[in-house]
């Protein structure tokens, strides 16, 4: 059988009455059942005219049924996951930006997301959920708007499945848009990397407006058969309940999870015992060797550390299963696309030589949307430039030695600077501010910020992280704000964030 090329031909790898999505204390939805729920999910939104192509903002809560409307949006049109955690200011933009068919969302929420629909004229589509419904099964309601030209039907493989916000060092954050095949290639890289098979169960604890978690926890397990628990989101208090109750073979997580998982371990001692797992796995941050080491002693499972991003759909390179070498502190092998390492030039470097990590595959993007500027620099000769430094070992084992881009990685989640400057800016008071990442012992990296006032005024840090929490969302907001007279520059006078926190003594 040939490897599927659309989320629907991705959905033939469960067969049976074999559990296909469960969650806690819910009955499981088989793979019959989701298929059946898919298909009236798309005859629905195409009722409603929403077809191929067209984008579907999808703002819900963690969960089976946010699981099942992202499998069932992009069977039937582009899915465009976003934060529930967002601000009304920053829904307007994503869903302005994202050119916004209809927003998705829970029957009776309150989300903010509502009101910035309806600044923009968005029609909101509610997802009702039964008191008895099996886990991922919903209906929808909403008022027909006119299909404007949409193709209905289940989705091509020349359709975009999912559209997601990528941070930048611009002020403006990237759209990428992952097609069919996109996805596809990128779940099957994680199916073999992984040796997944229908006897697998993955409990998910990760956000699921995020890459890592539609691929790792839930197509790629979907995809041979195998089932997912979904979580209401991560809880290191309830983490071991449920791994009682789904007796998950695997787990994929950020690694501040797992070190708040590890924090809970010794209370947890029987419940790790009566646990199965085959492997556990982390991914989007960099996970300390003393944390690996940590959790295989604690499960007595294999952790394997993949290297992603959202441009390749996810996974770039693995660290192998056993028997093959697994090396703490790389990111692992290839696993999937091709990776090289390019000099600024566009020269591939030999082993062990220090350059820019490069891509290229089917499961890399094409591009950007509507940025010509950042793809001439994202792409050289059909590779795509990942914007972090590394290296490659004779035996293909890439370790990551810095980031060129000034990206704040807290924990995982990726923050763009800039959009911090911007909603600091708007501040009567703030003349000059420049956002940077500082070093943190559980996240990796945290948000700070220096800020010049205009003379004359005053206002407290605690003030500025106040006004930046009404336009930002939690995670965005620095945790750590200095006022000074003056911000460090660069000898062409710019603001230089990269090296900040260690010439303001925050290191």
């Amino acid at each position: 059988m040939p490897d599927p090329v659309t989320l629907w031909e991705l959905l033939a790898g469960g067969s049976g009455e074999s559990p296909a999505i469960s969650a806690p204390g819910r009955e499981p939805l088989d793979f019959v059942g989701l298929r059946r729920h898919v298909e009236s999910t798309v005859n629905a939104l195409n009722g409603l005219g929403i077809g191929r192509n067209d984008r579907v903002a999808i703002v819900l809560p963690n969960g089976p049924e946010m699981a099942s409307a992202f499998i069932s949006v992009g069977c039937a049109a582009t899915a465009a996951p976003l934060n529930p955690a967002y601000r009304q200011p920053e829904y307007e933009f994503y869903l302005a930006d994202l050119n916004t068919k209809a927003l998705l969302l829970e029957a009776g929420s309150d989300s903010s997301a509502r009101a910035a629909a309806a600044a923009l004229g968005i029609p909101v589509l509610e997802l009702h959920v039964g008191d008895e419904a099996p886990a991922g099964t919903f209906e929808l309601a909403g008022d027909n708007f006119g299909g404007g030209g949409s193709e209905g039907g289940l989705a091509e493989a020349g359709d975009i499945a999912l559209i997601l916000h990528t941070s930048g060092t611009t002020s403006r954050p990237k759209i990428v848009p992952l097609s069919h095949p996109n996805v596809c290639a990128s779940a099957g890289n994680i199916q073999r990397t992984l040796r997944l098979t229908a006897a697998d169960r993955c409990l998910n604890v990760m956000p699921l407006f995020h890459i890592h978690g539609l691929m790792a926890a839930v197509l790629a397990p979907l995809g041979v058969g195998a089932s997912i628990f979904c979580t209401p989101g991560f809880n290191a208090l309830r983490f071991f309940t449920w791994l009682d109750e789904a007796r998950p073979t695997f787990y994929t997580a950020v690694p501040t999870m797992h070190q708040a998982i590890l924090s809970r371990a010794p209370r947890n001692r029987d419940a790790i015992e009566r646990a199965a797992l085959r492997f556990i796995r982390s991914a989007s941050a960099s996970l300390p060797p003393q944390v690996m080491a940590e959790l295989e002693e604690t499960f007595g499972a294999p952790v394997v550390e993949a290297y992603a991003m959202t441009e390749a759909a996810h996974q770039m390179t693995c660290n192998p299963l056993p028997p093959a070498a697994r090396k703490p502190g790389t990111v692992g092998i290839a696993a999937g696309p091709e990776v090289s390492v390019m000099d600024e030039a566009g020269a591939h470097l030999s082993a062990d030589e220090v350059g820019e990590i490069v891509i290229c595959g089917e499961n890399v993007s094409d591009g950007y949307e509507n940025n010509p500027t950042a793809n001439a620099e994202a792409f050289t000769d059909g590779w795509f430039r990942t914007g972090d430094q590394g290296r490659m070992d004779p035996e293909g084992y890439v370790t990551i030695t810095g980031r060129l881009k000034e990206i704040i990685n807290r924990g995982g989640e990726k923050i763009s600077p800039r959009e911090i400057d911007e909603a600091i800016l708007d501040h009567p008071a703030v003349r000059q501010v420049v956002a940077f990442a500082m070093p943190h012992p559980k996240l990796g990296e945290e948000v700070a910020a220096a800020a010049v006032l205009r003379e004359g005024m005053e206002v407290t840090p605690r003030e500025i992280q106040a006004f930046a929490a009404e336009r930002l969302a939690d995670f965005k907001v620095p945790r750590k704000i200095l006022i000074m007279d003056d911000i460090p520059k660069g000898p062409t006078g710019k603001l230089q964030r990269i090296g900040m926190a260690e010439k303001l003594g925050l290191t």
